[in-house]
């Protein structure tokens, strides 16, 4: 069948029909190029390639702006925020529900389960795919990290892991597809207890001497590395499992290096800076270290290579990158193929890589004051040390992990970090742009939404965006939370209301006030 061809990112793409196979793919680009081959670090002479693109990057579904807190109309060009995540739309996904239990991905060619049944522990997770036999299929995998995280959507909302609410929660996978359940609080678990097992285990170990593998948790948006035996029960930590089939080369890349200053995958057709903010001395201070709002802006304005459409890349994106081989324990190197040239970093007394921009905000709360990072170095966070009975600086998440941080603020004000694990705050990160790819620019949006946070007993609503009296008066770095010196009141009060005990009080706690004197406080687990 032939088709006119079409004109994608400069090079000539002819769609053509394929026979379906055993993974669902019914159709395929064949991509021809003039490229420049490295191997060994010797160049040489360019040649046509022929190439299927098998490792298709699927859309975040972000399709709203937001400044340093909240939604937004739409920016234009050259305007401030402009160039985050809702301005480029790139392969919507496209689910087929086959009606066997089973669902298929268009865009990436895998098909799913769709339902994690109950939860199981890593090592009867990788037993058994051998064993399931859903649909009729025999060939099932526990999936990758890369082929995992396609999964994710982040037009999700992530909660208060005290939330008790849960009719305002949005989850951070396609729900009208695949089933999906929060943490069940009658097993002494947090709302936030939804981490979902893959195959890639992290290559070093976390917090203290750890074996731990890499999860997507799809209730809160983020990726990180999960010590394989429960800290408290000294059993197996339980997840939930989605086994995939098809596609064996998604999430494999595939790099050429055009010249000293560009880098192609392949597999994706994403072209990235060979070098990152750091090196091109980005910033104030010229250290390559930017918040949100200027990283946007320095990666829109950039003339790097040739080339002025460079862009901040979204989450999935920048994750497409990483190299789960690799880390600075084991290879004293960051997590990213070494064709990449990376900045270094000092994180207190301890040498390491960078956390990078993404260009997606990760809304929390009703508020966009976060946006995710990719953690190329040690996921670094403060954890309490049981034999020195202090907190310590440790990998707690792993090279490689996602997370959030605030979009401004002062990261000074934050000396041990945040959350259970104290995950170091940076604020300033760097930035490694991207061009090509399926992205598309967009021009105009959704309205801006009038959602509410839901107010106390007796007082009006609070339009979006606003928060509460407390946290709205003492939150100083705007981070959304109030810190131990933020607050103003005892500090036997503060240890009352803060009843995950993770040295903030957010809006959830303020709320609810503080836990009664017969209630025993949740557990803290990871």
């Amino acid at each position: 069948m032939n088709t006119p061809p079409i004109k994608l990112n400069h090079v000539h793409v002819r769609r053509i029909a394929l026979f379906p196979i055993m993974w669902g793919l019914s159709w395929g680009y064949t991509v021809t190029a003039s490229e420049t081959l490295v191997s060994d670090n010797r160049v040489s002479k360019p040649q046509k390639q022929t190439a299927e693109l098998t490792y298709k990057i699927v859309d975040t579904e972000q399709i709203r702006c937001f400044d340093n807190r909240v939604q937004i109309k739409f920016p234009q060009e050259k305007k401030t925020f402009f160039g985050q995540d809702a301005h480029y739309q790139g392969n919507a996904p496209t689910y087929t529900k086959n009606g066997d239990g089973t669902v298929s991905d268009e865009i990436t060619g895998l098909m799913w389960q769709s339902d994690p049944g109950h939860k199981m522990t890593f090592e009867e997770a990788v037993k058994g795919a051998s064993k399931c036999n859903t649909g009729g299929h025999s060939d099932w995998r526990l999936p990758s990290i890369k082929e995992l995280f396609s999964l994710i959507l982040f037009n999700g909302l992530d909660p208060d892991m005290n939330a008790s609410d849960r009719s305002t929660l949005k989850p951070f996978i396609d729900t009208s597809v695949f089933n999906f359940s929060y943490g069940d609080p009658s097993k002494h678990e947090r709302i936030i207890d939804s981490q979902f097992a893959t195959s890639t285990k992290y290559v070093h170990t976390t917090m203290g001497d750890n074996e731990t593998m890499f999860g997507v948790n799809f209730a809160d948006g983020r990726i990180k590395g999960y010590p394989l035996t429960d800290p408290r029960s000294r059993r197996g930590k339980e997840f939930y499992v989605l086994y995939v089939r098809g596609n064996p080369d998604y999430g494999k890349n595939d790099y050429i290096k055009n010249d000293q200053k560009t880098v192609t995958d392949r597999a994706t057709d994403l072209t990235w800076m060979l070098v990152d903010s750091g090196h091109l001395r980005a910033g104030k201070n010229k250290d390559g270290k930017l918040n949100w709002q200027e990283a946007l802006a320095w990666s829109e304005g950039l003339d790097y290579g040739g080339h002025s459409d460079w862009r901040l890349p979204n989450v999935k994106e920048l994750q497409s990158i990483v190299d789960y081989t690799r880390s600075p324990a084991t290879t004293n190197s960051a997590a990213i193929d070494p064709v990449f040239k990376i900045s270094r970093v000092k994180e207190g007394r301890e040498n390491d890589f960078p956390y990078y921009w993404t260009s997606t905000t990760h809304k929390r709360g009703g508020q966009g004051s976060a946006a995710d990072y990719i953690c190329f170095g040690k996921g670094y966070g403060w954890m309490f040390d049981h034999q020195s009975r202090k907190k310590k600086l440790m990998d707690v998440h792993g090279a490689g992990c996602q997370r959030s941080d605030p979009k401004s603020g002062d990261p000074s004000l934050t000396p041990q970090g945040r959350g259970p694990q104290g995950d170091v705050l940076r604020i300033n990160n760097f930035v490694r742009c991207v061009r090509g790819g399926k992205a598309k620019p967009v021009t105009s949006g959704p309205k801006v939404e009038k959602s509410v946070v839901k107010p106390r007993r007796g007082r009006k609503p609070r339009p979006e965006g606003q928060r509460p009296d407390m946290v709205s008066r003492l939150d100083k770095n705007n981070d959304g939370k109030v810190s131990k010196s933020e607050f103003d009141g005892p500090s036997r009060h503060f240890s009352h209301i803060d009843k995950n005990n993770d040295g903030f009080l957010s809006e959830e706690e303020f709320r609810q006030g503080p836990p009664s004197k017969d209630k025993p406080r949740p557990p803290r687990n990871h």
